[in-house]
């Protein structure tokens, strides 16, 4: 029985040794040392419950009422100490702290365009002075505005170069590019000669990598009227090109399919980030390709409403963030949709 009364001595002793150590304290750092060393998992207090098992039972209750008015003893004394270092830090930081009320405010740092903005705004622009007209479509689309329509049926094996985004809606699906526009555009003006610009944002369940995205910008070109060439295409692309990037700019026409434009192309232009040298945006070619075009197919024409043996078109689209990758000699395209605001400041 005596060291069970031993015990009950130790606890007074515990709370006395902590109420004193904690009189001394007179910061937020020393509290926090102090919750630690006396009420912490390892503090005397806490190790005294574990030591019950090991005191007769008859003391055991009254050991383990002693250990627990110790404990909330030790807590309120905290809370009050706190409270009390609080205000005296607050006090303080009144006498030793001005704040001087004539200093002129701080103006709000003032926002700018997003540089894929920048890209396709510029570009806007310059097909606008070419004569083409802007003209906007859903991001949202039918199957078969976005497919069918585009002479790309349901068992056409070029579906395969879209990963597409569908909808619970049967049908219904995010646009993996802006040429359903082309429809939409063809049937409001029908039978009127057509020059539109139809910018938006496209979607494709694609990996990201250096040069591509899963969602990006594009612009579509659509142009219908009578004894329009592959020859107008040609030179409007690089009548583009070189008011983008200057005269001297080399840009190709290769060859390549489309199902809704007969022939096809791919549009490439030597790659300014490694100065054609190849590097991982352009995939070690020195050239990268900014847009996919051709002569409208006679099966989109006629779904537009024009008879293709009267008239003929062009289209293409172009990626403002590849145009704007080579522009401000940016390295790898999912820089534009980090949000890093210490790259974005740059433009």
């Amino acid at each position: 029985m005596g060291e069970d009364e031993n015990i009950l001595e130790e606890l007074d002793d515990i709370q006395k040794n902590g109420l004193e150590a904690l009189a001394s304290v007179q910061d937020e750092a020393g509290l926090q040392a102090w919750r630690t060393a006396h009420l912490g998992r390892s503090a005397p207090v806490m190790l005294a419950f574990t030591r019950l098992g090991q005191i007769s039972k008859e003391m055991r209750p009254m050991v383990g009422q002693k250990a627990n008015q110790v404990k909330l003893a030790l807590e309120a004394a905290l809370k009050t100490r706190a409270e009390a270092v609080k205000t005296a830090s607050l006090r303080q930081k009144l006498d030793t702290e001005r704040l001087d009320v004539t200093l002129p405010g701080r103006r709000p740092t003032m926002g700018r365009l997003h540089p894929a903005a920048q890209a396709l705004s510029e570009i806007i622009h310059i097909f606008e002075e070419m004569g083409f007209q802007e003209y906007r479509s859903p991001e949202v689309e039918t199957d078969e505005l976005n497919f069918e329509l585009l002479n790309i049926p349901a068992y056409h094996p070029a579906r395969d170069m879209w990963d597409t985004f569908h909808t619970t809606v049967p049908g219904t699906i995010l646009r993996t590019h802006t040429s359903p526009g082309q429809i939409r555009a063809m049937r409001e003006m029908c039978p009127k000669p057509i020059r539109v610009i139809l910018p938006g944002m496209v979607y494709r369940y694609e990996q990201t990598n250096a040069s591509h995205e899963m969602q990006f910008n594009q612009v579509e070109l659509l142009a219908v009227g009578k004894n329009i060439t592959l020859g107008d295409l040609k030179g409007t692309i690089e009548g583009f090109a070189q008011r983008m990037f200057g005269e001297a700019v080399r840009v190709r026409m290769r060859p390549s399919y489309f199902p809704f434009t007969e022939p096809s192309a791919d549009i490439v232009m030597e790659c300014f980030v490694c100065g054609s040298k190849g590097c991982p945006v352009c995939k070690y070619s020195g050239w990268l390709e900014i847009a996919g075009c051709g002569m409208l197919h006679p099966v989109v024409l006629r779904n537009g409403g024009y008879d293709p043996a009267v008239y003929s078109g062009f289209a293409a689209g172009l990626g403002p963030e590849r145009i704007a990758l080579l522009k401000y000699q940016v390295d790898d395209i999912r820089n534009f949709w980090q949000n890093d605001i210490r790259f974005l400041e740059q433009f």
